[in-house]
């Protein structure tokens, strides 16, 4: 990773505002972030070899992503030839941060379908080498799914349990020879679609 993670394991992240967030929603910008991260420090001839692009736009998104404290120029290189990195491992949001502002929403629509397309391709991938890898790796991987009934309060109290749970295994194959970096994603939403709560956020 481009930035250490803090002593207990959690990742370093910053909290998105409104134009760090309409600033992200952008094809191109997003996958250089996600590269910056996986990656760790690149410059941007490196990038737009690796995304398909060419280097005068990587290198324009770059700075976009900079104002707005994304990235970070290392200080190594010049011109097209700089070493990017990502200024933070993570970044978050909460919806109610953009509720009045409908630039924002829409950006933030976008950025979570992005997002979502992007788990898709990854686990494809995965499944496309998965039978050459050894039969150890292939069992401990793969998908679960299941449901709770929950209030919202209940719902963010199991979210924070499973962030306490990834961030107590962060670093715990450092050293071995046979471990790997594996993705983790949670994603929750609700089942019954058609029945949105009215009034208050408890229930």
């Amino acid at each position: 990773m481009s930035t250490p993670s803090s002593p207990d394991g959690r990742l370093t992240g910053l909290r998105l505002d409104a134009a760090a967030l309409k600033t992200l929603a952008h094809p191109l910008r997003s996958r250089l972030l996600t590269a910056l991260r996986v990656g760790g420090p690149a410059t941007a001839t490196d990038l737009a070899a690796q995304l398909g692009t060419n280097s005068g736009a990587t290198s324009y998104h770059l700075r976009r992503l900079e104002s707005v404290g994304l990235v970070a120029d290392t200080g190594d290189g010049e011109g097209r030839r700089r070493l990017w990195r990502a200024a933070t491992e993570s970044h978050q949001w909460e919806p109610s941060d953009f509720a009045d502002d409908e630039d924002a929403e829409t950006a933030l629509g976008w950025l979570q379908r992005d997002y979502s397309r992007h788990l898709g391709e990854r686990f494809e991938r995965w499944l496309d080498v998965e039978p050459g890898w050894p039969p150890a790796w292939r069992d401990a991987m793969g998908m679960d799914d299941s449901w709770v009934l929950a209030t919202p309060e209940q719902a963010r109290a199991m979210r924070a349990e499973l962030d306490d749970v990834v961030a107590r295994y962060r670093r715990v194959g450092q050293g071995s020879p046979s471990a790997r970096r594996v993705a983790v994603y949670a994603v929750l939403y609700p089942v019954d679609l058609d029945r949105p709560p009215r009034g208050g956020t408890s229930g």
